[in-house]
């Protein structure tokens, strides 16, 4: 598949941020993106702390954002009766811009629905109507973010245009889906991981699918970053900077993620079962049929997962095409957790928001006990 153009080579305008200053043969600049230390330091008013893949967080920080969204989730359960949730002002008087390239379900409702609950605000920005870039450089889009907002998320096509807004931002950048990661979605898992299982030491997870893929991609570090397991099977060539990634991360973890040649190899006995969408966002309709054909062999049906344990679930971070990835008895069935995945959306977002944008905030909350009558 031809390699998508991102909204920043698109649209953005000819500026020294963004281009050489000369060619020595005279010939017309070479485009860059990014900004590069030749060009001098950023005059940034503070240092942010930018999530653009898993490999940004450590097994400890993840563990602290988990046990923060679980004393959210238990909070949001009392608030209706109550009318109280202790979390309802810990992002008061913040702004999240929220930059969309890409269509958006569970992100943009996750998004505003938890900074609102937070006491704060989500700004929607759809690129697709107003190009980044179009009448201002992405440096001079950054810094002026940077002074009015708290965070940035974004979701969009290429990782190239929100490296190089993370590279000017003073705010926090986080990546609501590009094609090299989904780390948001990643802590929607592990947190539905942690309620079905208990614990995520020895589990085993198996992917089916796509291994070309954003998701894939931040699966394989998750693992190799939290010390489980992760069988993959399906096709698609995973770039070699995903593995380096990974391998550097088991050198200390331990776990193992391993290719199997089939669905039926990859899923003997493990604990978790995981596929998503073979049509990902941009995939032409003429190529639907042969996606269909290539993945097929890896369609999680009810005889598939028996080979996985008895108490196995099932995840798919949505959404979901019954006849696909999985059949319609599998993702219907009593072992599929899809919705507690999907809703674990807002919950983990809610943390990693606060870990982020208010970082003193979010250690003080660990201080207190995140849940009353607990040691």
């Amino acid at each position: 598949m031809a390699e998508q153009q991102d909204w920043l080579g698109k649209f953005d305008n000819a500026t020294s941020f963004l281009y050489t200053a000369h060619n020595a043969n005279g010939s017309t600049p070479t485009r860059r993106l990014g900004y590069e230390n030749s060009d001098g330091p950023l005059p940034v008013e503070r240092t942010a702390r930018h999530l653009l893949t898993m490999c940004d967080l450590s097994r400890e920080e993840v563990m602290n954002i988990l046990r923060v969204a679980t004393a959210m989730k238990e909070s949001r359960r009392t608030f209706m009766d109550t009318g109280f949730d202790r979390f309802s002002e810990i992002l008061k008087g913040c702004s999240l811009l929220t930059l969309f390239e890409k269509p958006s379900l569970r992100t943009r409702v996750s998004l505003e629905v938890g900074m609102n609950q937070m006491g704060g605000q989500a700004i929607f920005y759809s690129i697709a109507d107003s190009p980044l870039g179009a009448k201002e450089s992405i440096q001079d889009t950054g810094r002026v973010l940077s002074r009015m907002c708290q965070g940035i998320t974004a979701r969009v096509t290429s990782r190239k245009g929100l490296r190089s807004l993370a590279q000017v931002s003073s705010i926090p950048v986080i990546n609501a889906l590009d094609d090299y990661a989904h780390p948001m979605q990643m802590c929607a898992d592990l947190l539905t991981i942690f309620e079905h299982k208990g614990s995520i030491n020895g589990l085993t997870m198996a992917y089916m699918g796509d291994l070309e893929n954003n998701v894939t991609y931040d699966l394989m570090r998750t693992a190799a970053l939290m010390g489980y397991n992760l069988n993959l099977a399906g096709s698609g060539a995973i770039e070699k900077s995903v593995w380096t990634e990974v391998n550097a991360l088991t050198e200390k973890s331990g776990s193992k993620v391993t290719v199997f040649p089939t669905a039926k190899e990859a899923i003997s006995g493990v604990d978790i079962v995981y596929c998503d969408s073979w049509m990902s966002y941009g995939i032409p309709k003429d190529e639907e049929e042969a996606r269909k054909k290539l993945f097929m062999p890896f369609q999680v049906t009810t005889e598939l997962m028996k080979l996985a344990k008895p108490d196995a679930i099932f995840m798919n971070c949505l959404p979901a095409a019954r006849g696909m990835e999985q059949t319609a008895e599998v993702i219907d069935g009593p072992q599929s957790v899809v919705f507690d995945q999907a809703e674990n959306r807002l919950h983990a977002q809610k943390a990693l928001l606060v870990f982020l944008i208010a970082p003193k905030r979010f250690m003080e909350t660990l201080v207190v006990p995140l849940h009353p009558g607990r040691p």
